[in-house]
């Protein structure tokens, strides 16, 4: 079905690999079509508790693929509007995913690879990757990744790494909050099963609705309609089937039926 990507159900978890190893898994008009296609698919399966977003070979996304971007340089303004709007949908089909998405980085992610990293919910990554927000050594800017990775890096550290185009470790990532975990590249998988093991733990979807209330209230005035808008949602999932269970499976010291 997918060109560039392999995608696998392992029961509850769906795993997405990049599978372009023989160019640094960059990314063409092929590759960012079949993200988005892949991502609203898994969006609309009920079932699915969670995703990982990994990577064949050595590097995770080294950002534009170069005959891409030699295609590229031909375009015209309107063009390279709608090319660039194509790159926006996919970062936002990502993001906006209902279920929890997990970024394996066993190696290096430039540019568009850093934006890819941004939109997932958690990072784990090998301590030996780097990251570099490249786009201005070519004379261009990270626009499309940039609602992200200002997101995942905070203000303050874009407005430096956006000018330098400095490449940076993945411990150096993992300070600055781009990267949660950064680890052995033989303990990854490790790692990642064991963040997998935590989110499985959990309501199904309550954890869905973890998802959304971050992203709803992180940037919001705490206004009296978002007050309201909170007291909302914990009444909807108190009163929900899943919520009851829950905390009947907590009073009565039983599982609950999710690990059942």
């Amino acid at each position: 079905m997918y060109q560039h990507l392999r995608m696998v159900r392992d029961g509850d978890v769906a795993r997405v690999t990049l599978n372009r190893p023989e160019v640094r898994n960059a990314f063409n008009e092929v590759l960012i079509a079949e993200l988005t296609t892949a991502f609203m698919e898994l969006s609309q399966d009920k079932s699915l508790r969670a995703i990982v977003l990994a990577a064949e070979g050595k590097a995770f996304c080294a950002g534009a693929d170069l005959n891409w971007m030699k295609a590229m340089a031909g375009y015209s303004w309107e063009e390279n509007h709608a090319d660039a709007g194509r790159l926006a949908q996919m970062l936002w089909t990502i993001y906006s995913c209902p279920v929890p998405v997990i970024a394996r980085v066993q190696g290096d992610a430039y540019a568009g690879g850093v934006g890819l990293v941004s939109v997932c919910d958690m990072v784990v990554a090998a301590e030996a990757a780097n990251f570099c927000l490249s786009e201005a050594k070519l004379g261009l800017l990270p626009a499309t990744i940039a609602p992200y990775v200002v997101r995942a890096l905070g203000e303050q550290a874009s407005r430096r790494l956006f000018v330098t185009a400095e490449r940076f470790g993945a411990a150096e990532a993992h300070r600055l909050g781009l990267v949660h975990e950064c680890v052995a590249a033989e303990t990854l998988d490790a790692k990642v099963d064991e963040l997998l093991a935590n989110l499985l733990a959990n309501g199904p979807m309550a954890v869905r609705a973890c998802k959304k209330l971050v992203q709803d209230v992180a940037h919001a005035p705490i206004t009296p309609e978002l007050r309201d808008d909170t007291a909302r949602r914990i009444a909807d999932i108190r009163a929900s089937d899943e919520g009851r269970a829950g905390v009947r499976s907590f009073l009565d010291k039983v599982k609950a039926p999710w690990l059942s």
